[in-house]
């Protein structure tokens, strides 16, 4: 078979004439086999039992226990698929971290397009978490050409029970098959061809590490307790019923009576002859609170392994607080978190770069290769990050602004993208606005302004000067005008009257106070100079 010079995971050179062809299609027994749900008439001998084939490498009893504990427990169920469902989350190709370059850049921006054309991603991405539970997936990969590129054409998960592990290479996940390769029973995975998680829930061998491994005896105990509580309920939970015949009564009328007792106790009604008598006593009292309590246990066990806590899937009412509930919280973060880091790793070894082999976008090997990211970055509250970030910028902290963006969850505009922008603020109309604008003393308090309490010098005193002149010209307009901007009902009302009010703003008084101002900045100009010559003392 001819091989390539595009080289797997392993280093190792793949054959192309295997793309096309799904590994599994040719294992029809695998395809047929049936499940043999061993949680039916599970006893902890049997349990024990499975347990140790698995660890001998025989997964298939384990796997399958795993299956049924899955369908048949809506606790467990309900807390794995909390788990799982965490994880599907927005994604990403995006460079290596460090010093991508453009062709880099280039590469993963191309294969995050290409990515995207896979269809129903969102179902492999769970299929991929199925690994969380059970401590692998194996999703298979079938490729096709599409205009010149290989892509995935379909990604499918295989279940658990069609691998086996040898008990020299206990870390090794082959296809279960009579076959013998390099002295190991067990067909080998293709590279390229299959999508592998592991996820180790503890440290060891593979078969010891699924998470299910760590519920399976609360299963059964609670499966026993809920069976033991069924028939407490048979038992105590119904009244007696006592039919009572005539000694003269023939054996006709005697199963007449007993079919009207048994309808009586499911329909709630019934017929007997008369002269017979029908009786019901008290059921019997009993206490089921041992069973609940039992069953109570080993939901609140079941949730600590799965979601690391309790008060993320059940509140008791008593201990439950808000602030228990955020820490139990940030633990379960942590959780996804972590399944997360472990995701990408798996999907940018078996898929991404897979994707990018194939079609030549990742010269530099596994090691440059494009990285897959989930995004579990949580936003920031954009309130308190608004009146933080002018605050740090302002004393010399710089933030990035790709920094900013991940930080508050807001994407990066595209080239050409359109993107909001602050709208200009309109000046309010009327006095309002003329005071925003221009308040009432701004002119005359600028020109004030001098030392409180020193000596006034010649420049401060010229502008305590021009302000006392100014102030009875300044004034009078500054009133004017805002009387005829509280009548104005438009614009045009405000420039007809400044029209009327123009001829009669007399500018002697202005005129005035600028002589004076002059004047008094030509004298202050000779006193620095002979001040700076030495002609004056400080006296």
């Amino acid at each position: 078979m001819a091989t390539s010079r595009i080289l797997g995971p392993d280093g190792q050179p793949i054959k192309m004439p295997d793309l096309q062809t799904p590994q599994t299609a040719h294992l029809t027994a695998l395809q047929r086999e049936l499940q043999s749900h061993p949680t039916r008439g599970l006893t902890p001998s049997r349990l024990a039992h499975i347990l140790d084939a698995a660890e001998n490498g025989d997964l298939t009893a384990q796997f399958e226990l795993f299956e049924d504990m899955e369908e048949k427990d809506g606790h467990i169920a309900s807390e794995m698929n909390k788990r799982r469902r965490a994880c599907i989350l927005e994604w990403e190709v995006v460079p290596p971290q460090k010093s991508p370059s453009a062709a880099e850049q280039k590469a993963a921006a191309q294969l995050d397009e290409l990515l995207q054309e896979v269809p129903d991603f969102e179902d492999v991405l769970f299929d991929v978490t199925d690994a969380i539970g059970k401590g692998f997936a194996c999703l298979e990969i079938e490729w096709h050409r599409v205009e010149g590129f290989w892509l995935p054409k379909t990604i499918t998960h295989r279940p658990q029970s069609w691998f086996t592990l040898h008990r020299g290479y206990r870390q090794e996940l082959r296809l279960r098959t009579h076959a013998m390769h390099e002295g190991v029973l067990g067909e080998p995975l293709r590279p390229f061809g299959w999508i592998t998680h592991v996820h180790k829930a503890k440290s060891g061998y593979l078969e010891r590490s699924a998470l299910f491994r760590q519920l399976v005896w609360t299963y059964l105990f609670k499966n026993y307790s809920v069976g033991d509580l069924a028939e407490f309920l048979e038992i105590y939970g119904i009244p007696l019923r006592v039919g009572k015949y005539p000694s003269s009564a023939s054996e006709a009328e005697k199963l007449t009576l007993l079919r009207a007792l048994a309808a009586i106790g499911h329909n709630a009604a019934g017929i007997v002859p008369e002269g017979m008598l029908m009786e019901f006593h008290d059921a019997a009292t009993g206490d089921p609170k041992a069973f609940e309590l039992m069953m109570n246990w080993c939901e609140r066990n079941q949730s600590k392994v799965i979601l690391g806590a309790t008060l993320t899937s059940g509140a008791d009412g008593k201990a439950s607080t808000n602030a228990l509930g955020q820490i139990h919280n940030e633990v379960r973060k942590d959780l996804r978190d972590a399944d997360v880091r472990q995701l990408n790793t798996t999907l940018t070894r078996d898929l991404v770069y897979a994707v990018a082999a194939l079609n030549g976008l990742a010269p530099d090997g596994p090691r440059r290769s494009p990285q897959f990211q989930l995004n579990a970055q949580e936003t920031e509250d954009l309130t308190a990050y608004a009146e933080a970030l002018p605050k740090l910028v302002g004393i010399g902290v710089q933030p990035t602004v790709k920094w900013a963006h991940e930080k508050l969850g807001i994407p990066m505009p595209q080239e050409g993208e359109p993107v909001l922008q602050q709208p200009a603020q309109p000046m309010p109309f009327g006095l309002a606005g003329l005071r925003a604008a221009w308040p009432a003393d701004a002119p005359l308090a600028a020109l004030a302004a001098a030392t409180p309490g020193a000596a006034a010098t010649p420049p401060q005193a010229m502008a305590q000067q021009l302000a006392a002149g100014a102030a009875p010209a300044v004034t009078g307009w500054l009133a004017q005008i805002r009387a005829l901007v509280e009548r104005a009902q438009s614009l045009d009302d405000i420039r007809n009257g400044l029209e009327q009010l123009l001829p009669d703003m007399t500018l002697d008084q202005y005129a005035a106070a600028m002589a004076q101002a002059l004047a008094a900045a030509q004298l202050a100009g000779r006193y620095e100079v002979l001040q700076e010559a030495g002609g004056l003392g400080d006296g």
